[in-house]
């Protein structure tokens, strides 16, 4: 009998505790049903399963000190073929508490596992042998197709969830004994275990169908209280539309009556601004004209004192030389002072005139307050200020005319006397009473400017009256263009609650269609209850082949059950997914079970 290569022994026996560990740590995870912490035995095992996968064939290296065989070496390697790894090394490098390689080495396993990607690094080393040749014998278990089949037995392991803390654990002083205990069982505990297992799923069945049943009532309770809801929610928009209804009738009227309101407000201010603008025109004419005449005699006045006051300059010195003649001058004086009173007596009645103007344009400004009737007596006070203008002129004239006889009087008596000085007194006497009568004149001159500067303001501000009265009229014509937009978004609005009663009434329908079929759905699940009860759930222990394609279950065809009729399936045979009465999310159902709910949906299709 030929005898056997004893690392071909060590690869085989590594291979089968590799499988082990894998497997059991797999089953283990699942029945756990949570993360998994660093004291899980099954675990530590996995990592020293590990440890002597990767020890056996390395090579030793020596150093000056000592001989060096550690694992870090090759798994340091992998930052150069796996970019993604470097995060991993640099995190190992930075741990404070690891001193030695094998300590790294450990961490960098542990960390490799929490990422899910062990299998992928090691990938990356076994298909690079050039390179690992540097640190492992030719006959070693990573040179070999036993490399390969451990990593692809690393690949399950992406289903467990584990969360290790590296930084409190010593991983340099660790002992990597493997522990045989755990994985030779006895008859007895595989026993206890199955009955452990079938009252666990008997159990797990019962709460299910309490859930589901508890659900079922649950959702019945809300769409009763949803179709209460929906119905007083109903019976309120009904409310609602009539009283709507009748707020857009009112709204119609009170458009109408503002419609009419408008258009008489329209005429009227139409017929005021007709009027107002003509009116305003006629007195802007009359302004201007009595504007020319007053420039064009002020005009004359200035002309005239000019000229005057260069004869009074003349007079005064020729008054010096005959200062002997005053007394005799003093009597003449006496004579112009009669006429002087006289002529004042005519200013005070041409001021008192001026005055009553003054009260009529009074008289004018509250007129045109008052109304139309006001205007109509403007016109009037206008042409008696004109009547009065022209009797002011007449005056004047008058008064030219008395002084010229005043002056041929001076003039005879000068003459009778001595002609020289009473010539020259009488020019004195005649250029002092003109200089006097022109300074009157200007101040009658800028008294009636005055007054024409006030008829014009009260003027200005009857047309800015006007001006408020349009911008009134303006706002109450846009106050109803805004009636108008709220009147069309109310039509809106109305028109909007038809279509929510509408959707609501065809909502209240489909409620109803939804109710028959949740009663219809209830009873389907009573009878699959009944059914469930009936039902065996199969164990995985005791199915080996596909019930279907009767083909054997392995790592890589995995055990599926049907969540219908509770046999186990491989992946292929039980793909399907439908909700079933018990669940209503779909769930993985076997191609039997998926045709005959299929026949029955069909079949209970009107």
């Amino acid at each position: 009998m030929a005898t056997k290569d004893p690392t071909a022994v060590e690869r085989a026996n590594l291979l089968n505790m590799a499988k082990l560990s894998i497997k059991g740590l797999i089953e283990s995870a699942l029945s756990f049903g949570r993360t998994l912490d660093s004291d899980y035995p099954p675990l530590q095992q996995f990592f020293v399963v590990m440890e002597h996968c990767l020890k056996h064939g390395l090579k030793v290296r020596k150093s000056f000190l000592s001989y060096n065989k550690t694992i870090w070496g090759p798994l340091e390697l992998v930052e150069k073929l796996y970019p993604e790894a470097e995060e991993i090394g640099a995190s190992v490098r930075d741990l404070p508490g690891l001193k030695t390689p094998l300590g790294r080495a450990r961490a960098w396993l542990r960390l490799a596992l929490m990422q899910k990607k062990m299998a992928d690094y090691l990938r990356c080393l076994i298909i690079q042998r050039d390179l690992l040749s540097e640190f492992y014998e030719y006959h070693a278990l990573m040179m070999e197709e036993e490399g390969a089949v451990i990593v692809g037995l690393l690949v399950g392991l992406n289903v467990i969830d584990a969360n290790l803390c590296v930084k409190g654990e010593d991983l340099d002083s660790q002992v990597g004994v493997i522990d045989f205990s755990m994985y030779l069982k006895n008859e007895e505990d595989i026993g206890n275990k199955e009955r452990n297992v079938q009252i666990t799923a008997i159990l797990d069945q019962k709460n299910y169908v309490e859930e589901l049943n508890r659900q079922l009532n649950s959702t019945v309770s809300s769409l009763h209280s949803r179709v209460d809801s929906l119905e007083k929610s109903n019976t309120k928009l009904i409310e609602e539309l009539a009283i709507a209804k009748n707020n857009i009738i009112k709204l119609q009227e009170e458009n109408h009556q503002l419609r009419s309101e408008n258009k008489l407000i329209l005429m009227k201010t139409q017929q005021q601004l007709e009027v107002t603008k003509v009116d305003v025109e006629t007195e802007l004419q009359t302004y201007k004209h009595s504007r020319q005449g007053l420039d064009e005699m002020y005009n004359e006045a200035r002309r005239q004192l000019r000229d005057e006051s260069q004869l009074r300059q003349d007079v005064e010195n020729e008054l010096a030389v005959q200062v002997s003649m005053k007394h005799e001058i003093e009597l003449a004086m006496k004579l112009l002072e009669k006429d002087i009173h006289e002529k004042q007596d005519t200013l005070i009645g041409l001021r008192q005139q001026l005055e009553e103007v003054k009260a009529i344009n009074i008289e004018m400004y509250q007129k045109l307050q008052g109304s139309e009737d006001g205007l109509k007596e403007k016109n009037e006070i206008i042409a008696r200020l004109e009547e009065k203008t022209n009797n002011i002129t007449l005056a004047m004239r008058q008064l030219e005319q008395r002084l010229q006889q005043a002056e041929k009087a001076q003039m005879e008596a000068e003459d009778e006397d001595k002609k020289y000085l009473q010539e020259c007194q009488s020019k004195s006497s005649s250029l002092q009473k003109q200089i006097s009568q022109k300074e009157k004149q200007l101040v009658q001159l800028e008294t009636d400017l005055k007054i024409e500067k006030e008829w014009r303001q009260t003027l200005q501000e009857d047309l800015q009256k006007e001006k408020d009265a349009l911008s009134h009229l303006r706002h109450e014509t846009q106050q109803i263009i805004t009636l108008k937009k709220e009147f069309l978004n109310l039509q809106d609005e109305n028109q909007q609650l038809k279509k929510v009663y509408h959707e609501q009434e065809q909502a209240l329908q489909e409620l109803g269609n939804k109710l028959s079929e949740s009663k219809l759905k209830i009873e389907d699940i009573k009878e699959a209850n009944k059914a469930l009860q009936g039902m065996v759930w199969l164990k995985d222990k005791e199915a080996t082949h596909c019930k279907l394609c009767e083909k054997e279950f392995s790592l890589s065809k995995r055990k599926h059950h049907c969540r219908n009729c509770g046999e186990i399936f491989c992946n292929a045979c039980s793909d399907n997914e439908l909700p079933l009465p018990s669940s209503p999310k779909p769930v993985r159902v076997c191609d039997s079970c998926h045709a005959l709910l299929i026949q029955r949906c069909s079949s209970n299709l009107p």
